[in-house]
């Protein structure tokens, strides 16, 4: 396993030569770029600006894991659904172009006016909408357990089952929700063929069973990257410090 950092929050100020160089002082080995910041990789960058992203990366030791969208589908509009699958596309060409390995998506709601049925089934066709098309650019497309009711992961496993794409995989988000009985195993489990990126918080809450996690990623063969998705710090020093100290307790869960 490889440890790296989401972008929110603890980097959202940061442009990407500070982002690269307190990666590179940490030993951090990848990012994930979340839409908004400051960093700007953006669908807006021109041929020259995306390609100017990509050698920022390839000439430094840090990996740009991936593109952070929140696009969802969800919504029982159709426009905004379709809207939502073409800003997916968007996101998907933009990846490409800057070298990123994949892009996270996510549901962010079940809409209580709609069936619960229904609603998990749009969002299952839409997913294997937008993995068919990533998959001829070579980007996967990254499922992030999250939302209001949409983050149970019984629902996200039906998702997938509905989908049915090889393209298609799970960003683990390390929620409180998933723990039963003091275990993740049973919800892990439902997921664990298909997690291809984990995002995690505080690795000093006792309420989540960390080392548990830790040991099923490596019993299920698990060999991406870990993203720290942390509060920041106004000071890039701090900031810088602070990732230190987690990379210490990571290598400690991990050890």
């Amino acid at each position: 396993m490889r440890l790296g950092i989401v972008t929110y929050d603890i980097a959202k100020d940061w442009d990407l030569l500070t982002m690269i160089r307190v990666c590179e002082d940490v030993g951090l080995q990848g990012v994930e770029l979340r839409t908004t910041h400051a960093h700007g990789v953006e669908t807006a960058l021109n041929p020259e600006e995306r390609n100017r992203v990509r050698n920022t990366f390839e000439d430094s030791s840090v990996e740009l894991v991936g593109l952070g969208s929140v696009f969802e589908y969800h919504s029982p509009d159709p426009k905004v659904l379709q809207e939502n699958i073409n800003g997916t596309k968007e996101y998907v060409r933009l990846a490409a172009d800057v070298g990123a390995r994949g892009v996270k998506v996510r549901p962010n709601d079940l809409p209580d006016e709609i069936p619960l049925e229904q609603s998990i089934e749009q969002i299952g066709l839409a997913l294997r909408e937008v993995s068919g098309f990533a998959e001829h650019y070579k980007i996967k497309i990254r499922l992030e357990v999250h939302g209001r009711r949409s983050a149970h992961v019984p629902y996200i496993r039906r998702m997938l089952d509905i989908a049915n794409h090889d393209n298609l995989y799970v960003c683990w988000n390390s929620n409180l929700a998933e723990v039963e009985n003091g275990s993740i195993e049973r919800n892990f489990n439902l997921l664990g063929d298909k997690i291809d990126l984990v995002h995690m918080n505080e690795l000093y809450l006792e309420n989540y069973p960390w080392r548990e996690l830790f040991w099923l990623l490596k019993e299920s063969g698990f060999e991406g990257f870990t993203l720290a998705e942390i509060p920041g710090c106004h000071d890039v020093g701090a900031a810088t410090r602070l990732l230190k100290y987690y990379k210490a307790l990571w290598l400690e869960l991990n050890r």
